[in-house]
């Protein structure tokens, strides 16, 4: 029997900007629900859900952690996730296996750079929210502006179900409109003990004009509100969460609360808002995949009687285990000692144990139901994205797209001993980490490490020293390019050559033209069928796309265009699929040199936030750094500036903007996309490349 029924379950996640205050709420509600016996503190570096050294050390969170805690009898999968852009991926695969989610906003920052990107990244999983509003005792507080935004930045409608009850350093509690309560904590600092009781009679008329603004949206998305509202009855509470909990699983509505988490106040109701308005798996559509052999559509419902099917989100190195796999369970039961089939490996092993995760704490469970997201020790081969599955039901789920890397360093052992330990462990950091990709630099041969920025790349070397013992030297910090074409051309590729004591023949004829940024790369075969055997069709697709690794002007990848076979020429007696490889390969070349080739340099989406007096010497830095004003506005007493920059350009930018701004400006940075790079620049790039010239200063 399992121990909740599934509508008394929540799997959700604590998204939110940079320092809104993730982590302070999640282990507040470890503490109210009775996990922990303490409080942790972030700035302390004793949160629960920070635990790994690089955490506590910076106070920040860097990889998503799992933990599970209880109330009003509901079970509830937490999965507090990073707020900085470097560990994006840890949102983009927590988000893949959650069912609902809580987005933290700062009352004073409000919709602030990365809450657009999780907010997005939420959409795309179409990922019921509830929005809320912390910090409420910080000066400068501004909850309707952050409610304006929600509606102007992230295109949502949100859905005040709260009053607060003061401001700033008056903060003391919220209004319910729900149920027409007011919840006091008063002075009391630990938030276990508040009140709740009348409304204040001053308070009174604000309440009910509140409460008739959330019921005439409600009834947009309610029927049965609707006829009440109409009518000119009050509707009952139950009828109004029922209705709440109906707009949110649909996506229609957001309901916003507030609190403020570092003074423990406003936590118990938001928990309760998760339990009341979050959906349980069992309200979420089927999980749809493939056959992984006919790949006819196939769908899972989050039942304990369907077959089993699971989804692997997450890889982690372990002290004492070795290598964990989180995965999500969306159908069906196991046990303990069950022969699980991974349909993207075709492979099969039986799994000893399964673990309820508690942030780095483990406690071993014998049996697993649908909905349920939890650990074990990883098989062989097990890569993020992989589907478990029954192998007479077997099924492929749909797996998760990751955003590429856009800066690499050069990383070298400090001894020749420690070679293989560097490559060994580089391997682990890469399998745990999928935005982390290794390879050789095609010029020097120099190991390239590629990460999401340069505070990615500084953990994953600390990384390095502390868990694997390896001391490595680094290289400067250097973008990611691509390369591209502005113009289509056609080449022919000819290979004739003997090999082996016979003729290798092949002839092709390809055209290229650009495509729009991001599309990435596109084959087609123009040739009228039977003309070419598929053999040979399938070989210079695989010449081509070994030619687009290794690039035309400076050895980056080729992205952003279309390769067209119009063209080829076979014998039956000496043509072999290698021949028409190789073909490929200078049929590439040939037409790359007429298509006016190109660098792309990566862009990042900067805002930057800092007292008005330094704005002449913050945008004049900028233009310096080749910078574009995006627009600016005023957020309490400082300006907010934001620009579209090169990534090349920002390297070291916190400290130049400490200097510009005496200590008092803050940015963020993020990827935006790719752009193509100015002439005079790229030539400096290419010349550096070939040794030409020493390396750019900066």
């Amino acid at each position: 029997m399992r121990p909740y029924p599934i509508e008394r379950v929540r799997n959700i996640g604590i998204l939110a900007h940079i320092d809104a205050g993730k982590t302070t709420t999640t282990e507040r509600i470890l503490f109210y629900t009775g996990i922990t016996y303490k409080m942790g503190e972030v700035d302390e570096g004793t949160a629960v859900m920070d635990w790994m050294a690089q955490e506590q050390e910076r106070g920040i969170t860097i990889t998503s952690a799992a933990t599970t805690c209880y109330w009003n009898r509901h079970r509830i999968n937490i999965i507090d996730t990073p707020g900085h852009v470097d560990f994006t991926a840890e949102v983009e695969r927590s988000l893949r296996v959650l069912d609902g989610a809580v987005v933290l906003l700062c009352g004073v920052g409000g919709v602030e750079p990365q809450s657009e990107t999780v907010w997005r990244q939420a959409d795309k999983y179409r990922v019921p929210r509830i929005v809320f509003i912390n910090k409420m005792d910080r000066v400068g507080v501004d909850p309707e502006r952050a409610i304006g935004q929600i509606r102007s930045r992230l295109a949502a409608i949100p859905l005040a179900i709260q009053l607060p009850l003061g401001r700033e350093e008056h903060f003391r509690g919220m209004i319910d409109l729900v149920d027409m309560k007011a919840y006091d904590w008063g002075t009391d600092l630990n938030g276990g003990e508040f009140s709740v009781g009348p409304i204040p009679a001053d308070l009174e008329p604000e309440a009910r004009r509140r409460r008739s603004e959330m019921l005439e949206h409600l009834a947009d998305a309610d029927e049965r509100i609707m006829e009440m509202y109409l009518e000119g009855h009050d509707a009952p509470a139950e009828d109004v969460k029922r209705a709440i909990r109906k707009a949110t699983i649909a996506g229609k509505l957001v309901p916003v609360l507030y609190g403020a988490s570092f003074r423990n106040k406003g936590v118990q109701p938001l928990i309760d808002a998760i339990v009341d308005y979050l959906p349980a798996p069992s309200d979420i559509p089927p999980v749809a995949g493939l056959h992984p052999r006919t790949h006819h559509p196939e769908t899972r419902a989050a039942a304990d009687d369907e077959p089993f099917s699971a989804l692997v989100f997450k890889l982690q190195n372990d002290s004492f285990m070795g290598t964990l796999a989180f995965f999500r369970v969306y159908s069906g039961k196991a046990h303990a000692g069950s022969i699980f089939y991974n349909s993207v490996k075709d492979e099969e092993e039986r799994v000893s144990r399964f673990l309820e995760m508690h942030a780095n704490k483990r406690k071993e469970v014998k049996e697993i139901f649908a909905g349920d997201i939890m650990a074990m020790g990883t098989m062989k081969n097990l890569s993020t994205g992989d589907t478990l599955c029954a192998k007479n039901r077997p099924i492929v789920l749909e797996s998760i797209k990751f955003p590429e890397p856009v800066i690499s360093v050069t990383v070298e052992p400090k001894s020749r001993v420690e070679h293989g330990k560097l490559h060994a462990a580089l391997a682990k950091l890469a399998k745990e980490d999928p935005t982390v990709k290794v390879a050789a630099d095609p010029q020097t041969g120099q190991t390239l490490v590629y990460g999401m920025g340069e505070l990615h790349l500084e953990i994953l070397m600390d990384r390095l020293a502390r868990e694997f013992g390896v001391q490595a030297n680094l290289g400067r910090p250097q973008v990611a390019y691509k390369e591209t074409f502005l113009k289509a051309a056609e080449g022919e590729g000819r290979y004739l050559r003997p090999m082996g004591g016979k003729s290798q023949f092949g002839q092709c004829r390809l055209a290229l033209e650009p495509l729009p940024r991001g599309r990435g790369f596109v084959f087609v075969d123009a040739m009228k069928s039977g003309l070419l055997p598929k053999e040979y069709a399938a070989a210079i697709e695989d010449g081509v796309r070994e030619s687009l690794d290794f690039g035309t002007l400076a050895g980056f990848p080729t992205t952003d265009l279309q390769a067209t076979l119009v063209a080829g020429t076979y014998s039956e007696a000496d043509s072999t699929p290698l021949a028409f490889k190789i073909a490929a390969t200078l049929a590439f070349k040939d037409a790359a040199a007429k298509a006016s080739p190109v660098l792309l340099e990566p862009l990042g989406r900067l805002e930057i936030v800092a007292p008005d007096e330094y704005l002449g010497d913050i945008v004049g830095d900028l233009n310096a750094r080749r910078g574009k004003i995006d627009g600016m506005e005023i957020r309490g007493r400082s300006r907010v500036i934001k620009a579209l920059a090169p990534i090349a350009e920002m390297f070291g930018y916190a400290t130049i903007l400490r200097t510009l701004t005496q200590g008092r400006g803050v940015f963020s940075l993020e990827f935006a996309a790719y752009d193509v790079t100015p002439p005079q620049v790229m030539e400096g790039i290419i010349a550096r490349i070939e040794g030409r010239v020493g390396p750019a200063n900066g």
